[in-house]
This record gives C-alpha cells, structure tokens and sequence, in this order.
C-alpha cells in the first residue's frame, strides 16, 4: 500500500463514488485515496510488461524460445510419427474414430516438415538438414531429395555421406549387400535415432535385402510403437469419457429452472458489491508489482530453481493482498465469501456435477476448434506446448512443475481474471460483454499464436460463465486445473519416457 493511502472509515466517509453503469452502487461507501500518479505509473509497468510479452511472441523466433530446439523437435516428431505409424495397426473403426478426434497421419507428416524447414533457416546443425529429408522421402517428396543430393554431393562432410544415405533409401531400388553393410553401419554411429532411423535403416536394409536386420529393425520399431499406442488409448478414453459425461450434465445445466438452479454453489455477488473503478485500480496496482516480482523471481530462478515453485503464488499476493483490504474488507465481505470459495459439505456433488459440465465444455471446444483448424491448415505451434521439464526432467524438477501448472496457475489466474478482472467489466457490462473482454486479454497474456490464442479464449469464456452461473471460483479453478493436468499428461504420455 502507498503512503499516500488512506482507509475512511464507512461512518466518516466521503460523498460516494458514482455507480458504474449497470449496477448498484456499492452498499458501504469506501474512498481509498488513490494517488492517481501511483495509479497512472503502475498502468504504465503494466502495460509494459505486457508489450515485452507481445514483442517475444511476435519478434523473437518461436524455435528461439526453446533450449536445444534440434533435439526437441527430433524427440517430438519422432514420438509423433510412431504414434501415426502404431494407430494403422488398430481396428478400422478405432483408425476412423481417432481420424475423426485427432486428425490425420498425412496432416501431421505435413506440419512435421513445415516445422523442420522453419528449424533449418535457424540452425546450422547438419543432422536437422538429414531429418527433414528422410521425413520428405516418407511423405513421398523425392523431387526435394533429388535435388539435396544433387546439392550435398557437392559440400563438405558429413553432407555427401548424407546424400549416399538418401540415394541408398529413397532413390535406388537395388543396393549391393557390401554397400548396406558400410551405410548401416554409418548411420548407426550417428545421432540419429527412433523413428528417423528405423525409416532410413528400413529403407536401406530392404533395397540390401538384409533380411536379419528388418527383423531387428521392427523388432525395436514395435516396442516403441506398442507402449505410445497404449498410452494413447488410455488417454483418448479419459478425454472421450469425460466428453460424454460432462457433455450430460452440461445440457442439464443449460436448462432452465430447477435444475439450472441445483449448480449453484458458492455466495460470490455478481456484479461484485464493489466499484468497478476501484477494482481497475486494484487491479493496476496489484498487476504492476505482481509483473516486477514475476521478472525478479525469472532472473533468480536461474540460480535458484526451487524458487519457480512459490513465483506464482509471491507474485499474485501483493494483487490479492489489495483486493481484499480494498474491494472486499469495505463491503462486509471476507475473502472466502467474496470470491464464492466457502459453500457446505452439502454442495460438493453439486460442484462435481458443475466441474465435469465445465471439462466437458472445454474438450468439446477445442475438438470444434481442431476440426474447423485441420483443413484451414492451422495448428499450435509445437514450441507452444514442448515442455522440457515435462519431457526430460528429474522427479524433482518434474514435480515442481506440475505444481506450477495444476495447482498454482488455475488458483491464481482464476482469482486474477474471473475473480477480479471479469468482475471489474461486469460492473459495466452485461455477462456476454464482460467474459468476453476479460478472456481476451486473458488470452494475450499467454503469448500465443492464433490457435493457442482461441483455444485460451474459449477457456476463458467457459470460466467466465460458470462463475456467474454458480456463484464460486470453484468449478473454473477445478476445471481450469484438469485441463492444465490434461495437456500435461498428453505431453508426458506422448515424449516422457
């Protein structure tokens, strides 16, 4: 709090301020105040660190934002591809149901190469060159290999050897068992494995007519393929479960009367009992310290690591501290009651029921947004969701960021965005109105490319809703955090090993 600052009492208090339009005034007057220089310099290190957010999404290259982005992408693809190559291998009718949930084989290979050939203006690691050309030989583009060994044949090492390779596998039809021999084992010294090895090695082999090493090829080749398969089994029957259940109660939750009425769980007032100018002010204030504290706890966690497990809680109180001293202290309100976070034991399954309409919500629209997506060619960009940490980091390190993404981030960006945010426009604005300001700036802050961008945008407005239809944080801050643990357990079932 400033020391310009000053709490009048509501018996002392000044002449109120003027209501927002579309609510009440607030019951208990409050005059906080306010330094409206403190006011104004906060929304300028707010808006700041938002520009900075906006100048890495669009002026620092994607592949730029990830630590040893070869061997991520190799990971990534690789793990993508025998997913594709084990799915073949399922009933007709399971193929057309993850055809119609997932997308298609060629769609992917497609969006592999695109981002290959994105990597390889940015690198200058000559195996990332050898991916790309064996995943266009795969995908059947042998006018782009014809012309890179035409060109190879003529660079340094290793580029000729890799132009033998590509010769051997995708252009010859025949090949000398000699001639596999020396490839085979050529290939085999270098650091090109799973899936791009298994292709190339296959195709080499069976020109060789190396029968002994096919065996052994698919022999390696099936055990991978078996583990993800099941792994993507397990998940798509999670997800589709939670699809049809919650896609139940959600059509009786859109009901009217009694049993739209039953979801209502918590107290929280919307439009909040309090101004809506004195929420943006808040909100100023409590962002502009929360974004300096983020920065620090960034520039620390780099010596300190085990500090990126309390950022987000640290980062969000001086926000949260302000609201309650100033939004709903004034109003009679406690924090829990304020915010809809205290309801009976009675209610739990009614919340249940609220939190598998909102899950189910959220999957059925990022399944819309996947189809309408695929034929306009648009898809997230893998740099948005690769996570080192998930992928290849230590229990400890793993575990740290489960908390951050599960447990911290949907507390706290619900508190922020619906808690404050949403109700800050909802003094002014309808809901419609209201949810959708407040999930679109919710969506830029994440820094997302168009995808990422509407798929956050949808999130935000299911949140928005049931907040206002329940009364509680709740049933956004579970739903918020089963969605989060979904994309991580999607990630880790697909790349962890």
């Amino acid at each position: 709090m400033d020391a310009d600052e000053s709490t009048v009492p509501v018996s002392q208090s000044v002449t109120p301020a003027a209501p927002c339009v579309g609510a009440p005034p607030p019951p208990h007057a409050y005059n906080p105040g306010f330094s409206r220089a403190i006011t104004l310099l906060s929304a300028v290190v707010l808006s700041a660190s938002i520009a900075v957010v906006a100048w890495l999404s669009f002026d620092v290259p994607r592949v730029e934002r990830v630590a040893d982005a070869e061997r991520a992408l190799s990971h990534m693809v690789g793990r993508l591809m025998d997913q594709a190559d084990g799915l073949k291998t399922l009933p007709v009718w399971e193929q057309f149901l993850y055809d119609i949930t997932m997308g298609s084989d060629a769609n992917d290979r497609e969006q592999a190469i695109e981002w290959y050939r994105e990597l390889a203006e940015e690198s200058s690691d000559p195996f990332v060159d050898l991916h790309l050309a064996i995943l266009e030989g795969e995908a059947e583009h042998l006018q782009e290999v014809r012309q890179k060994i035409s060109r190879w044949v003529r660079q340094a090492e290793p580029y000729p050897r890799f132009a033998r390779l590509l010769q051997a596998g995708y252009v010859d039809t025949r090949l000398s068992p000699d001639a596999g021999f020396d490839l085979q084992a050529y290939l085999a010294e270098q650091p090109v494995t799973g899936w791009f090895y298994s292709r190339l090695a296959t195709r080499i082999a069976e020109r060789a007519g190396d029968r002994p090493l096919l065996v052994t090829i698919e022999t390696a080749s099936q055990q991978r393929v078996e583990a993800l398969v099941w792994r993507s089994r397990a998940f798509a029957l999670l997800e589709l479960t939670l699809m049809v259940v919650g896609s139940i109660v959600l059509m009786m939750w859109v009901r009217r009367g009694k049993v739209a009425a039953m979801f209502r769980v918590g107290s929280a007032t919307l439009p909040p009992l309090w101004a809506g100018r004195l929420g943006a002010g808040v909100l100023l204030r409590g962002g502009a310290v929360g974004a300096l504290l983020t920065v620090a706890f960034l520039f620390a966690a780099g010596d300190f690591p085990s500090l990126r497990v309390v950022a987000v809680p640290l980062s969000n109180l001086p926000l949260l501290a302000l609201a309650y001293y100033h939004l709903l202290r004034p109003q009679r309100q406690t924090f829990w009651r304020g915010f809809g976070l205290s309801f009976e034991p009675r209610h739990v399954g009614q919340l249940g029921l609220a939190v598998l309409a909102v899950v189910a919500a959220g999957l059925v629209g990022e399944w819309a947004l996947g189809r309408i997506a695929e034929p306009l060619k648009l898809i997230s960009h893998w740099t948005e969701w690769f996570d080192a940490d998930l992928v290849w980091g230590t229990p400890p390190t793993l575990l740290v960021s489960l908390m951050e993404y599960v447990l911290f981030a949907p507390v706290f960006e619900e508190l922020a965005f619906r808690g404050l945010l949403f109700s800050v426009f909802r003094r002014r604005f309808q809901w419609g109105t209201a949810a959708i300001l407040s999930a679109a700036l919710f969506a830029l802050a994440h820094g997302y490319g168009l995808i990422g961008f509407l798929s956050v945008f949808w999130s935000g407005l299911i949140w928005a809703w049931a907040y206002e239809r329940t009364g509680s944080l709740w049933p956004g801050m579970i739903g918020h955090a089963v969605n989060n643990l979904l994309v991580c357990l999607s990630v880790m079932a697909l790349l962890r090993s």
